[in-house]
């Protein structure tokens, strides 16, 4: 697909990854609606944008929000063939932790269980849905759908819940690439690893120094090194049911 013909949806587009993806597909000549649960976030965004970005206040969990948000983005569009579903959350712990001093446990938590899967799971399934309904019922020709997963998919300690989404996205991934070809959508996904963006920089220095230790290439992502992957993933009409990891080679 060219980005010239390209309108689509971001999620989770106020901050971090999501913002940097919204500004630089509309620089690069795509129509994008921004959405978020964030309404300042995307006000700031709109203001910095180039070229064409609109936003839209959503709740990617929420049915109806996402129906609202696919209309909203087809009458501001008029039209709509992709969706990004990069809107993330974590809530780490570990299953079950014994305090050494005290021995009381302490469980993961079913609401941190379960906000981790609404958003990053069922969040795409919901948007991913409704776009490619309405791909399909316009007679539209074709679309793409880009998952952002993570290189936590693997399993990585204290996010079982994260792990979990991630790797569900892939195995979705696959198997809406396989559903949705007959109507000419692709379906690919992105793993990216550890990039700068707010929740990195909010980490303690020795947090930090720590986990890019594990990284070969010795440093962090930027977010502009994750959106090549995406952009490729748009743009390469021979690309669907793969994920690309980009991760500067950890192993997690």
């Amino acid at each position: 697909m060219n980005l010239s013909d390209v309108k689509i949806i971001v999620t989770g587009a106020a901050s971090g990854m999501g913002r940097a993806f919204s500004l630089m597909l509309a620089r690069d000549g795509a129509a994008v609606m921004a959405c978020d649960i964030d309404e300042a976030g995307l006000a700031s965004l709109k203001e910095e944008a180039e070229g064409t970005l609109e936003t839209c206040v959503a709740d990617v969990t929420d049915e109806a929000s996402v129906a609202n948000l696919v209309e909203t983005t087809v009458d501001a569009l008029g039209g709509v063939n992709g969706v990004v579903n990069n809107a993330g959350i974590f809530r780490d712990a570990l299953l079950v932790k014994k305090d050494r001093k005290t021995g009381d446990i302490r469980k993961m938590t079913m609401d941190e269980w379960q906000s981790v899967i609404d958003v990053d799971l069922t969040g795409p399934f919901l948007c991913t849905r409704e776009v490619a309904a309405h791909i399909i019922e316009s007679g539209g020709e074709g679309g793409v759908i880009v998952n952002i997963s993570s290189v936590s998919r693997h399993g990585n300690r204290g996010q079982s819940n994260y792990s979990a989404a991630k790797a569900g996205l892939i195995a979705d991934t696959k198997l809406w690439a396989e559903e949705l070809s007959r109507h000419g959508i692709r379906v690919g996904a992105v793993a990216p690893g550890f990039i700068d963006t707010p929740i990195l920089q909010g980490m303690p220095e020795r947090m930090l120094e720590k986990m890019t230790a594990q990284i070969p290439l010795g440093r962090v992502g930027k977010p502009e090194e994750i959106y090549q992957a995406v952009k490729f993933v748009i743009e390469c009409d021979y690309f669907t049911g793969r994920c690309i990891d980009v991760d500067g080679g950890v192993q997690v």
